[in-house]
């Protein structure tokens, strides 16, 4: 600090800035660390994904919302063990998503493609989901995902 003070106050909070920016960064690439894998066998192939997944109620309450973008081959899995009828919904969300409710044996149930972003509409799984799975819209028809496919991950059944 005594160097910062011989520098003058503005490039101290020039200095403080970037060290919270450096902060920032680390943290956003420690969630990093944080990404799964995640594999959909179908008809196709297996398409893998790398996803966060969200566990608690606070990171299933705020999911993607806020983000402006979201890779090609990135997502967000929702675990809502046990499998139970399962709603979502697109507000605070900016970016239009593909939703895929996984039944608690891997099986896809449902895909709501393309949901349109900042809706209040509900998006229901219209069965018992044990997790959806977000990613970018599109990517359910760019890789041939349809209800049935199985997902492999530790969520279900222990893959």
């Amino acid at each position: 600090m005594i160097a910062i003070r011989r520098l003058g106050p503005r490039f101290g909070r020039w200095l403080a800035v970037l060290m919270l920016l450096a902060a920032a960064i680390a943290t956003d690439h420690a969630g990093a660390a944080d990404l799964q894998t995640l594999e959909i066998v179908t008809k196709a192939g297996v398409q893998t994904f790398s996803v966060e997944v969200a566990t608690t109620e606070e990171e299933k309450r705020t999911g993607l919302m806020f983000r402006k973008e979201l890779a090609d081959g990135r997502g967000m899995l929702f675990d809502f063990s046990p499998a139970q009828e399962v709603s979502m919904w697109m507000k605070n969300t900016f970016i239009p998503l593909d939703m895929i409710f996984i039944g608690a044996d891997g099986r896809i149930l449902r895909i709501a493609e393309n949901t349109v972003p900042q809706s209040t509409k509900i998006i229901a799984s219209r069965g018992p989901a044990r997790g959806v799975l977000e990613v970018i819209a599109g990517t359910a028809k760019k890789y041939g995902i349809a209800p049935g496919d199985r997902v492999a991950h530790p969520l279900f059944n222990g893959r």
